[in-house]
């Protein structure tokens, strides 16, 4: 409806240039939306007080799309990327798009949403080394999307609490006494009987295993916090916001709101109805995907879990640097240290 109004306005205003050609001047009314993009699932959340902002204004600056994780890449990538702004991987972000000539860095958005799983009375997992060797070697840990961030950090905490490890092909295969087993796993394998001593999983599907398995005679309870033993108060870098250069120089205004609505964010889902969260994020989802968030796992506690928390790009940039120095020694290639011109800085860059 939004749009169907601005369209009248517009018409309006150029019939009224036809009588007076000075009525109709060319104006930011004249500029195009600007394409935030954004992988469905915990970085998605970032962008909802961002749309429910919008929804509030006359003279938007925005459209919204949330895609599939599997393809966030595609929207920043090729000749003519669509993405004006787009959430992702900080890892991804920094390897794609670190030398800063097509896009820049606006700043962190999400802080880590992965949560340890276990069944009967395994410990759960505290900052300790010495805990952290008792419950975990000899232990087979599943662990969803073991080859991209969520595995990486994990072993970025082992080396961090000097547990040795190593990863197995699966739960029948071979596994050592003396490290932690980790296991690649699908969130739909993660079940008490998966074969495993803990899973790693993120929100919101961690606490639908655990709410799914509540009757069940083996039920899953949540075994720790991987944010709490990464060691830094608000976890680490996970996802960012990128802009492309030309966008932040031809539209700095624009990108100013935008930053001011990230600002905004965690304040704002601290106190939304899960009903306006699932309105915003279905209204702007891309059609046929299946969405990681509906009716039975939208609660505070879960976004929570997700840490939306915005920090600009000038303030936090030493901390995204350790963090994929950290990633590149556990595997070279799985990200790239980027140029000083990535990081944006503004006047009004607010950690």
């Amino acid at each position: 409806m939004k749009k169907f109004v601005k369209s009248l306005l517009a018409f309006s205003c150029c019939a009224a240039a036809a009588v007076s050609v000075a009525a109709c001047g060319g104006g930011k009314e004249d500029l195009p939306d600007l394409m935030v993009v954004a992988p469905d699932g915990a970085p998605a959340l970032a962008l909802v007080n961002a749309i429910a902002e919008e929804e509030s204004r006359v003279e938007d600056s925005f459209d919204f799309k949330i895609v599939d994780a599997n393809n966030i890449a595609s929207f920043v990538t090729g000749d003519a990327p669509e993405a004006d702004i787009c959430i992702m991987p900080v890892n991804a972000a920094a390897k794609l798009l670190g030398s800063g000539d097509v896009y820049q860095m606006l700043g962190t958005v999400t802080n880590g949403n992965l949560y340890f799983l276990t069944t009967g009375e395994h410990a759960t997992l505290t900052a300790s080394e010495e805990l952290l060797n008792a419950s975990l070697l000899g232990k087979k840990i599943g662990v969803v999307k073991l080859a991209d961030v969520p595995g990486l950090t994990l072993q970025v905490v082992l080396n961090q609490y000097h547990v040795p490890y190593q990863i197995v092909e699966s739960t029948d295969a071979a596994t050592a006494t003396d490290k932690v087993n980790l296991i690649a796993f699908t969130p739909d394998n993660v079940t008490p009987a998966g074969g495993c001593d803990y899973y790693l999983c993120p929100e919101p599907a961690a606490t639908a295993k655990i709410n799914g398995t509540a009757k069940s005679e083996t039920p899953f309870k949540l075994a720790g916090d991987l944010q709490a033993l990464y060691g830094e108060e608000e976890g680490y870098p996970q996802a960012v916001a990128v802009a492309k250069k030309s966008v932040i120089e031809s539209r700095k205004s624009d990108i100013n709101i935008f930053l001011s609505y990230m600002r905004r964010s965690e304040d704002y889902l601290s106190d939304v109805m899960a009903t306006t969260v699932l309105r915003h994020l279905d209204e702007n989802r891309v059609q046929g995907l299946t969405p990681s968030f509906n009716k039975n796992n939208v609660t505070k506690e879960v976004i929570e879990h997700c840490s939306v928390r915005f920090h600009a790009a000038a303030a936090y940039k030493e901390k995204v640097i350790t963090f994929l120095q950290q990633l590149m020694e556990v595997n070279a290639s799985s990200t790239a240290i980027p140029s000083d011109a990535f990081f944006y800085n503004s006047d009004s860059a607010e950690d």
